[in-house]
């Protein structure tokens, strides 16, 4: 189960570190092509969004890894699933319905991570 949640905890953090480093340091504009949301949001919330899902991609990570606060890890997790909680219902008010299915995807793997690392499989 370890070396499942490690596979797990890699790919949700390349996912959340690609898509937050696009959201923290593409143009607006460019963003607007596939993300109809920035629309409706400020340069500074799109940015802290990206960082928000960088920081906690790297949460999923360096703290199991270097075995410093190892903690953070399963609260990187948490967190990252509230994120995705608040991403699904930003698109649920603007009628993005697929997108959902993508937050809810992301959102479930990342509260299993964190439920496990909490629980009988912390570290």
């Amino acid at each position: 189960m370890n070396i499942f949640l490690w596979v797990l905890a890699g790919v949700l953090a390349a996912v959340f570190l690609l898509a937050g480093a696009r959201k923290a340091t593409q143009p607006m504009a460019k963003l607007a092509e596939d993300m109809s949301f920035v629309n409706d949001a400020s340069e500074a919330q799109v940015r802290a969004i990206g960082v928000v899902e960088i920081l906690g991609a790297l949460g999923l990570i360096l703290p199991a890894a270097t075995g410093v606060a190892v903690v953070l890890t399963p609260l990187a997790a948490a967190g990252l699933a509230i994120t995705m909680v608040g991403a699904a219902v930003v698109h649920a008010r603007r009628k993005e319905f697929p997108n959902i299915a993508v937050n809810v995807v992301l959102g479930g793997l990342a509260l299993l991570v964190a439920i496990l690392r909490f629980g009988p499989y912390s570290f």
